[in-house]
């Protein structure tokens, strides 16, 4: 998981460092953050505590279950100082602000 900001932060940076720190000129691995659904559901209940989710995998699991189970970002935190700034934390905080918000217009 990468969240937009980091995403688009990381783009910036970039494009910004200096040209003698980049070692790769093709494109470098990113990585965010990686939780399962019940750290998302504990995560939540911080916020929430009566909160219950219940789930059943269907065919995109087979999807995810391809990719790798991470991504090595070395080198772009190593050239150009590369670090995601949010995290399951503050991704859950923004999440059910922005629904919060959505709620609130209805």
């Amino acid at each position: 998981m990468m969240f937009m900001d980091d995403a688009i932060r990381a783009t910036t940076e970039l494009m910004e460092a200096d040209a003698d720190k980049i070692s790769i000129r093709s494109s470098y691995n990113l990585s965010g953050f990686s939780f399962d659904p019940e750290e998302l559901s504990n995560e939540i209940k911080k916020h929430i505590p009566d909160f219950e989710i219940i789930y059943k995998p269907d065919f995109r699991q087979a999807i995810a279950d391809s990719w790798p189970q991470s991504i090595d970002d070395s080198v772009a935190r190593k050239d150009w100082g590369w670090k995601n700034n949010v995290d399951l934390e503050k991704m859950t905080k923004v999440m059910l602000k922005e629904i919060k918000k959505k709620l609130i217009q209805k």
